[in-house]
């Protein structure tokens, strides 16, 4: 079972969450768990659908264990390519302030180094099961609600993430409509269609450890050293390329997973995406993803669909953000948003 922190005088345990819906809770890091508190805490799990350990940061509101007969809409929030849910630093100081002050129950899951939030379709690679659509769905979502005084329906239900967490939110929740009543993008890589070859190519660099395509240069000391052991530029979704004489023959696979060509599917379901212009700066990946997101933008309006669209181009006044892809300017999508959903929400 999970390592918890010792409890002091007059301070609640966390919550118990045994094992459930095929998921093992194990040892969490300790220093991990030193940073553990009853409202902000990391488990560790393991699953047969992804290979390793896996981290899932819960964030509880402040009157969790005051106000036992209340209930909680849940956020599901995914984070970008190179994080993770159990670091503090990165991106998460914005998510877990705005988290924290919030009247909702927050569970950032992992999504791995390069997971994609799918099942892949090569499962014999390297890195071995890969099936985090199945882990995020199937698994983590009734373990949260049958552990945690959750409202389990779709209206109080939201799905959001940052970057590669950006595709994740509009990926479940177009496959998963039944599920989630809110949708948001921060900064998202949500066009892997043939209009965003530069989005695609990015995720194709996380397979292969191509790591200087997400920043410019592999010797940038931001760039991560590795995404986990190199697999084939085809083990995600197949081909990415348009034209190819081996299996599954062309790109199919990553269109079908592509949110900005299949945004029908939310209908009835609020839509929020945040992005900036990375300075101008075609190295910066809050270039494309700008880019990314005036594509689906521009399906949206071709299907008359409601959607909060806020475009900071380099930041000014939006906060502290500098237009890049970055926690300062997530940090002030997050004020937006939050406050937003808690509305929808009926808190």
């Amino acid at each position: 079972m999970t390592v918890m922190p010792a409890a002091h005088a007059g301070t609640p345990a966390q919550p118990p969450m045994p094992d459930a819906f095929n998921l093992t809770t194990v040892a969490t890091d300790p220093a991990i768990v030193a940073t553990n508190t009853p409202t902000n805490f990391v488990i560790t799990v393991t699953t047969p659908q992804v290979a390793g350990t896996h981290h899932i940061r819960i964030i509880l509101p402040a009157d969790y264990y005051t106000n036992t007969g209340k209930r909680y809409p849940v956020l599901y929030f995914l984070h970008g390519a190179s994080d993770n849910p159990a670091n503090p630093y990165l991106a998460w100081p914005a998510v877990l302030d705005a988290s924290a002050r919030s009247s909702m129950i927050t569970v950032e899951p992992d999504g791995g180094l390069r997971g994609w939030y799918a099942n892949w379709l090569d499962q014999g690679t390297s890195a071995k099961a890969q099936n985090w659509e199945n882990f995020h769905i199937n698994q983590v979502i009734p373990f949260i609600d049958a552990d945690l005084r959750t409202i389990p329906d779709k209206a109080h239900r939201a799905i959001a993430g940052l970057s590669m967490g950006g595709f994740g939110a509009m990926h479940y929740a177009q496959d998963h409509p039944e599920l989630f009543s809110q949708v948001a993008s921060l900064s998202g890589a949500i066009d892997l269609s043939r209009d965003s070859m530069d989005v695609r190519m990015a995720a194709v660099g996380t397979l292969t450890n191509g790591a200087g395509v997400l920043c410019g240069s592999a010797s940038d000391p931001s760039c991560p050293s590795g995404f986990g052991p190199t697999v084939s530029s085809d083990a995600l979704f197949g081909t990415p390329y348009p034209f190819s004489v081996f299996y599954p023959f062309s790109d199919v696979l990553w269109n079908a997973a592509d949110p900005s060509t299949h945004m029908a599917k939310l209908a009835g379901m609020g839509i929020s995406i945040y992005v900036g212009n990375g300075g101008g700066n075609p190295v910066n990946m809050e270039f494309w993803a700008e880019s990314a997101s005036g594509h689906v933008k521009a399906n949206l309006d071709a299907l008359g669909m409601p959607y909060h669209y806020v475009d900071y181009g380099n930041g000014a006044g939006w906060g502290a953000c500098d237009g890049g892809h970055d926690g300062k300017c997530w940090a002030a999508d997050m004020v937006d948003f939050v406050p937003r959903l808690e509305a929808a929400f009926g808190a």
